[in-house]
């Protein structure tokens, strides 16, 4: 009877010990196995990273606290051959598991970019590089490349022409050609057959109509006056004037800053410089609003060939057909500018 109850409890023994086993590899595979994440919630494994260089990250960027057993569950749901660039939620308290079943099926995070204003390609690229894995010299090759633009019917004066203001969604590891041609395709959606006949009926290429609309853009934020500008620069083209528009001189000066266009900056050399060279300037500007856009393709029937801010700072501007009226309201400008000491 002893004997009998010694193998009960040995038995009763084996069952905890095993009980307690299993409860341990549960806990293991399905229990939390976070760090402390100092580098943020969000991984990035870079394109080409093996699973030694994904285990470096996770330990380095605090993702997970017990790197033994989540190795053991890794090997065993055979992560190491299949290791996906990208950017991956990890939320604190995530098992081996959890953590093992996200990175092996490749579930990033999408990357969400807003586009808005942008000026230089050194823009764009500092953009795209600061929030993709694209790199900033690669960007910076692709919108140099003659040969790659052609493609598009674009190049290297042109190419921010066909970069929309819009938000995008991104997988963060997207190439620099990828996320070139994405940007592109939006740019290309836009211009629809409405569109193409609205520039065609003004006398524009859609490309030319983005660069006079990027001035229009410098000029003013004021969507009623957008128009009108709209149509002073389009009659000094048609009448062979020069554009004479000031926020041409501060892109060709690199200086978007200034309140006053005189002197030197007058005789600046750059094909961007419209008081100098007559026509449009070799690119845009800016990546206008699409209502800068609108504003020259619907631009309204006017005779006037000059505008001046108004000297009340509203904003608006003071339009004028004969240059003895622009003169009027130049003064008075010069005058509230000087009351108010800008220069």
């Amino acid at each position: 009877m002893a004997a009998k109850n010694k193998k009960s409890r040995i038995g009763l023994y084996i069952i905890i010990i095993i009980t307690l086993v299993g409860l341990f590899a549960a806990y293991k595979i399905f229990g939390p196995n976070t760090g402390p994440m100092n580098q943020g919630e969000y991984l990035y494994v870079h394109t080409g990273s093996n699973y030694e260089r994904l285990k470096a990250t996770l330990l380095e960027g605090g993702f997970v606290s017990d790197m033994t057993s989540f190795d053991f569950i890794a090997e065993r749901a055979k992560l190491p051959a299949h290791v996906h660039a990208g950017k991956y939620k990890i939320r604190k308290g995530m098992s081996n598991f959890d953590i093992v079943r996200l990175l092996r099926s490749g579930r990033q995070t999408p990357v969400k970019l807003v586009i808005n204003k942008l000026r230089t390609k050194h823009d764009l690229i500092m953009l795209l590089s600061t929030n993709l894995e694209a790199d900033s010299n690669a960007l910076k090759q692709l919108l140099s490349d003659k040969d790659y633009l052609s493609n598009f019917g674009t190049d290297t004066n042109t190419v921010m022409c066909t970069i929309m203001p819009d938000t995008y969604d991104f997988f963060w590891n997207t190439s620099a050609d990828k996320a070139y041609r994405k940007i592109e395709k939006n740019y290309a959606h836009f211009w629809d057959a409405t569109r193409m006949t609205q520039a065609s009926n003004q006398g524009f290429t859609p490309t030319q109509a983005i660069i006079i609309s990027s001035i229009v853009d410098e000029e003013t934020n004021i969507a009623d006056d957008k128009p009108k500008v709209a149509s002073v620069y389009m009659n000094r083209l048609h009448k062979g004037m020069k554009l004479q528009a000031d926020p041409t001189v501060k892109f060709a000066v690199g200086d978007f800053t200034i309140h006053r266009i005189a002197g030197a900056m007058l005789q600046n050399p750059s094909r961007y410089n419209t008081y100098m060279y007559e026509g449009l300037p070799p690119g845009p500007i800016c990546t206008p609003a699409v209502s800068s856009i609108e504003a020259v393709l619907q631009a309204p029937k006017t005779t006037y060939l000059y505008f001046c801010a108004k000297e009340d700072f509203s904003g608006y501007s003071n339009f004028a057909t004969t240059y003895d009226e622009q003169l009027k309201h130049a003064h008075a400008y010069q005058k509230a500018l000087d009351a108010r000491g800008i220069h």
